[in-house]
């Protein structure tokens, strides 16, 4: 009874209250199965152009105004720094997000049910763990995995860290008789430092099985990052030892980024 009496309040919250969702600051090491971005509510876009069509809400959902204005206002978690702390965070958390970048690199035509390998790189992100994941649009609410647009992932993706050697503990939590062919990963093992300047990155291999119908087939990569565990003005340790961001769950510190759409012709 006491367990579903705590359900029951958790379920509730998160209901009245969908403002307060929380946020996967250490990845979702629990969920190995495809992703879309519009499970980020709790993170800020870069540009207002990831909530193209919604108006103010869209102004409001940048980084500018969802996250650094708080920081720099004190408000939250914010206010045990000093403002000239809280200047400096957001000044290294700008440097962050100014290093953070993602590219895919795709065929431009490949023939009706072909497999082959798309690759996605990234850089920065504070760790210790980022997300990647395959999309027909570069839309945070509008945003579906790849699969449905056409694309078939038929193997499971290989991640690779900085060093080359590959990163695949998220993924093997994954039963093998269920497939690990997702759209979606997690890379764990990432670490960057936005005081010191310095940059992780990491690559996904996708391999993907190309529609039975010739077209033009849209395809787009979601990075999803945090920001804060980037330098020790971000996070607060816990009484076991883990960085708990600064802002708390809910306080806008993850980023939701895309790739151009690549329109790859199936012949």
């Amino acid at each position: 009874m006491t367990r579903l009496r705590g359900f029951t309040a958790t379920f509730v919250a998160l209901v009245i209250a969908p403002h307060a969702a929380p946020a996967y600051p250490g990845g979702t090491p629990s969920f190995q199965t495809d992703a879309a971005p519009f499970c980020a509510g709790c993170h800020s876009s870069r540009s207002p152009d990831a909530l193209a069509g919604a108006g103010e809400r869209a102004e409001k959902e940048t980084a500018e105004r969802k996250h650094l204005a708080v920081i720099l206002s004190g408000q939250k978690g914010y206010a045990s720094l000093s403002e000239a702390d809280r200047r400096v965070l957001a000044e290294q958390i700008r440097a962050l997000d100014t290093a953070s970048t993602v590219s895919l690199k795709a065929p431009t035509a490949v023939k009706a049910g072909e497999t082959f390998q798309v690759q996605v790189s990234v850089t920065g992100g504070a760790g210790p763990v980022v997300g990647i994941a395959l999309v027909d649009r570069a839309h945070r609410w509008y945003a579906r995995p790849a699969s449905s647009a056409g694309w078939s992932v038929v193997a499971p993706p290989e991640i690779q860290g900085a060093d080359g050697k590959p990163r695949a503990s998220w993924l093997e939590k994954r039963p093998a008789e269920a497939g690990r062919n997702l759209s979606f990963v997690n890379v764990p093992g990432i670490e960057s430092n936005s005081a010191a300047g310095q940059w992780d990155s990491a690559e996904v291999f996708f391999t993907l099985r190309a529609p039975d119908r010739p077209g033009a087939y849209p395809l787009s990569a979601a990075y999803f990052y945090g920001t804060e565990k980037s330098t020790v003005l971000g996070y607060k340790t816990n009484a076991v030892g883990w960085k708990e961001v600064r802002g708390g769950l809910g306080g806008g510190s993850g980023r939701v980024v895309f790739t151009p759409v690549q329109s790859i012709t199936v012949e």
